[in-house]
């Protein structure tokens, strides 16, 4: 790098919106790179690894596992301003926070995550106040799921996995399986009906992803809804509404585990960069905006036309920092992201399906030499359960990896 480059990414200054494993990462990278300017604007005192919370929810994690101050994992040198970003003026190159502050930036990377919209059903938030109520989509909730799961000895329990666009859709199958495994082992299994609600037509788009899934269902006895949405839910009567077609089922339930229907922030719609769903819309190979040059996103926030999932975010981190750098420097930007995104199931209390694909839905394994990673396996479960958490608290929110 020239001593020009040196000094011109000194100066410049970056602001990123959003702290979580998105953000921390590109602010991580940015200010390996020589980026000195970097602002996170991040509201949450506690930075939270959101895939431990399956593991929280099914009884193989503690919620000390999957938590840290925002402030010790802020990478060093990168300011951290604990507040909301409200808006965005793209003319004067600002981003207006809650407390009344303006952050001046040169370049701006959006990935404030996505919103978990409990109220869109009918009834699902008021359901999730109650002991019968439970998810791995919040923190709280996991917590509450685990002995709420580990006591069941018979009835209905209830899994509902929300429609696309979500973040990790596809999780809210994780606890489910750890239930399952540990109900086979406690000799209750025969006595619990498992019931699970997807809106999907299988359950996994990789076709053999699906087929290992397809068996573990089979092995547990689980009924599942395909291509069923859930309508509404009574938590009062412990039942829910289930659509699928036309027609309506009403099922009751003992024990409700629900993931939410989810979209993007609210206040992104006003800032004149979003596409018709409230997704920053970029270039989805070189993660830009298409509308203002200065302006990148990555994450649960983005239309990366793939599914959205934390273990997406390395790769887009990698490519929108080579990319920003090198527009910094008047370069054609150099890197592009075929979509890459990955969801480990825990199909039992110690074996994992590691599902690693591309934008198309085809198989892209980190280890292509490995040929049984998509199958089930003691050796990914240790590698999502132990290795995973230490690469991300260790290197990836470092902006390490």
């Amino acid at each position: 790098m020239t001593k020009a480059a040196r000094t011109a990414r000194a100066a410049h200054r970056v602001v990123v919106i959003g702290g979580g494993n998105a953000g921390l990462s590109a602010a991580g990278r940015l200010r390996r790179a020589g980026v000195r300017q970097v602002t996170v604007v991040e509201p949450r005192g506690t930075h939270i690894f959101a895939p431990l919370q399956s593991h929280i929810a099914g009884g193989r994690a503690r919620v000390a596992d999957a938590v840290r101050p925002q402030a010790k994992v802020t990478p060093r040198g990168v300011r951290w301003v604990q507040d909301s970003a409200t808006a965005i003026d793209t003319e004067r190159h600002v981003v207006q926070v809650a407390g009344g502050a303006e952050l001046p930036y040169d370049d701006l990377v959006i990935c404030p995550g996505i919103r978990m919209l409990w109220d869109a059903v009918p009834g699902l938030a008021e359901a999730m106040q109650t002991e019968a109520g439970i998810s791995n989509y919040d923190l709280d909730l996991a917590r509450k799921a685990s002995p709420a799961l580990r006591d069941v000895t018979g009835g209905t329990v209830v899994f509902v996995q929300s429609p696309s666009p979500a973040s990790c859709a596809a999780a809210a199958q994780k606890p489910m399986y750890l239930a399952c495994d540990w109900w086979r082992d406690r000799g209750v299994l025969a006595d619990i009906r498992v019931v699970f609600v997807t809106p999907e037509p299988e359950l996994f788009h990789v076709a053999e992803v699906d087929a290992e899934l397809r068996r573990k269902v089979a092995e547990y006895g689980i009924e599942v809804r395909r291509g069923t949405d859930l309508a509404s839910v009574d938590a009062g009567a412990r039942t829910v509404t289930l659509a699928h077609g036309g027609r309506e089922e009403v099922l009751g339930y003992d024990l409700l585990h629900a993931e939410p229907p989810q979209g993007p922030p609210a206040w992104l719609e006003t800032s004149g960069l979003t596409d018709a769903r409230g997704y920053v819309d970029i270039d989805p190979e070189t993660l830009r905006s298409r509308r203002v040059p200065t302006v990148w996103s990555l994450g649960d926030a983005a239309e990366t036309q793939t599914p959205r999932s934390g273990g997406a975010i390395r790769t887009q981190s990698t490519v929108l920092v080579d990319n920003l750098l090198a527009a910094l420097e008047g370069r054609p930007l150099p890197a592009r992201y075929d979509g890459y995104s990955v969801c480990p199931f825990t199909v039992s209390r110690d074996t994992v399906v590691f599902a690693e694909f591309d934008r198309d839905g085809d198989p892209e394994p980190t280890l292509p030499w490995w040929k049984g990673s998509m199958r089930e396996s003691r050796l990914t479960w240790i590698l999502d359960r132990y290795v995973l958490p230490w690469v991300y608290w260790n290197l990836i929110v470092k902006g390490r990896a």
